[in-house]
């Protein structure tokens, strides 16, 4: 494998681009969005490059650049890659030329000061930038400033950039959403400095680092918890593990600390709120896959039961919000906190198919959000209402948009034969051998989603066309280069996940074979038990 520093220009080349985009002219608005795509799209020319040289057999992390950064602490910059990092790499970089083309038109949201476009895909590709860093880093430290970082630009764009209009009140609930957002994951992420702090303490009371000090090596602080040489008694590591814990579920967003979700969503544009609940939150739930089983396996053994019945609720919470909304784009976000349950709920059943359907749900849910998020975000702009009530006979006056939202929705309510779909029934299944009820009480989302996303295409699609709608026109060519490889890609990936769960499966593997866990064995049913006795004792 080429010696080349890949994963640095992974996330340099967005962020160079960042750079340079700031220098253009400020008459050069098309410019500025072209020059943006461009950059998104050798982005996802180097990851998908990334992907063709992975070893599916190799090495647990693959393309590993190692450099001193804060020797004094243990610190390095180190990067290396595993195959649920690659797809989630692989899920970033793909949707980004796709919000970019989305995006395309957003001065009517983003407004026309002098610029302004060239802040907005600056602050995009910032954020792409340190999402990248964040999914491949090997150094926790390196880790957690990239996991603060981004709020930054984040923030941004969420309060500076969204529905232009003179209504002060609107103004003033982007400004509250973008606020609280910041608020809730400062908050998750000053705990988090707590908690790695207190690993590094650990690790140089256990002279884990270079010349017997502390480290931030997640490798090394990785092979001694799992080897019994992380020297913290059990109380310190399960304070550790909630420290850490407690910023990935405001990040993911896992209930009760979902509340700043919604707000977000509806207040960004459609590409930028797309962009934080279908890649930015999933820098929390690959933390819990990484850093919290794997840093804190006993930890997470002795809370697991409970992040589960907390998932479960945030699945039925969810989803019966998202039944009661009359707002489509508020209405999908819910969804969003109702699925991340189900990825919670699959890391922490702690089984085969529970991570691998958790890993593999990430993608998928990132991909069906876009997708249904993107094509509600291209009604509204026609529209100019979010409310479901105005709508009504779409179908009649744009059948191809709604035809396109449908199959977005039956994805979100994993129909099978689409692809979230086997994410979901893994989650179930790996769930239901370690928790039986928490799956049984999980599987009940299904009956809401299928009410949810059938009533909303009913009330928003069919019927006659309410007046005000009867101008409205079809997907754009533009928008079509946007909606066709989402749906593609959900189409393909519900007929055929194996490349996908080829990369995955093995990592996860890994991860639970480092940890000792194990997948329960089948519980034998009592004629099956007497059987046997029988048939020993006629032997």
């Amino acid at each position: 494998m080429s010696d080349f520093p890949w994963l640095t220009t992974l996330w340099a080349v967005p962020l160079v681009g960042a750079a340079l985009v700031l220098f253009f002219p400020a008459s050069w608005r098309t410019g500025a969005r072209s020059f943006a795509l461009v950059v998104s799209l050798g982005t996802l020319g180097v990851a998908i490059w990334l992907a063709t040289q992975f070893e599916t057999g190799g090495a647990q992390y693959q393309f590993v650049e190692s450099r001193e950064w804060i020797p004094a602490f243990g610190a390095g910059y180190t990067l290396g890659m595993d195959g649920i990092a690659l797809v989630l790499v692989l899920l970033t970089a793909g949707l980004m030329p796709l919000l970019m083309l989305a995006g395309w038109q957003d001065e009517r949201e983003v407004g026309n000061g002098p610029r302004v476009v060239h802040y907005y895909v600056a602050l995009m590709l910032v954020v792409e930038s340190m999402v990248l860093i964040s999914f491949t880093a090997l150094d926790i430290l390196l880790f957690y400033v990239f996991f603060e970082v981004m709020l930054i630009p984040m923030y941004f764009l969420i309060g500076g950039f969204g529905p232009r209009t003179g209504d002060p009140a609107v103004r003033a609930q982007r400004s509250r959403a973008a606020v609280k957002f910041l608020l809730y994951n400062l908050f998750g992420g000053l705990i988090m400095l707590a908690a790695v702090i207190g690993l590094y303490v650990v690790t140089a009371q256990d002279k884990l680092g270079a010349n017997g000090n502390g480290t931030f090596d997640f490798r090394k602080v990785m092979e001694a918890a799992n080897s019994g040489h992380l020297g913290a008694g059990p109380a310190v590591l399960n304070a550790l593990f909630l420290g850490f814990m407690f910023a990935f579920a405001v990040k993911a967003p896992l209930w009760p600390l979902h509340t700043w979700l919604p707000d977000a969503a509806v207040s960004a544009t459609p590409a930028s709120a797309v962009l934080m609940m279908a890649v930015v939150d999933k820098v929390g739930t690959f933390g819990m896959l990484r850093y919290c089983l794997l840093l804190f396996p006993s930890a997470t053994s002795t809370y697991a039961p409970v992040i589960s019945v907390l998932a479960v609720i945030g699945i039925i919470y969810g989803a019966l919000l998202a039944i009661g909304q009359t707002d489509v784009m508020r209405l999908i976000a819910y969804t969003s906190i109702s699925h991340f349950g189900f990825i919670i709920l699959g890391i922490f059943a702690l089984t085969t198919q529970g991570g691998t359907g958790a890993a593999l749900y990430m993608v998928n849910h990132g991909i069906s959000t876009a997708a249904l998020f993107l094509i509600a975000g291209f009604l509204v702009s026609r529209r100019g209402t979010r409310l479901i009530a105005e709508y009504g006979g779409v179908q009649k006056v744009a059948p191809i948009l709604a035809g396109t939202f449908l199959i977005s929705g039956l994805a979100t309510l994993s129909l099978p034969g689409l692809a979230p779909f086997i994410s979901e029934f893994l989650v179930l299944i790996g769930t239901f051998t370690r928790y039986p009820v928490a799956a049984v009480f999980a599987s009940t989302a299904l009956v809401l989603a299928a009410l949810y996303i059938l009533w909303m295409y009913q009330r928003m699609m069919t019927g006659p066309v309410k007046k005000g709608n009867e101008r409205l026109y079809d997907l754009l060519p533009r928008e079509m280069l946007v909606v066709v490889p989402l749906i593609a890609a959900l189409l393909f990936l519900g007929a055929y996940p194996k490349p996908v769960l080829d990369r995955i499966d093995p990592a996860v593997a890994r991860t639970l074979t480092t940890i000792g866990q194990h997948d329960p064995a089948p519980a034998v049913k009592p004629y099956e038990a007497a059987q046997t006795s029988s048939g020993g004792a006629h032997k």
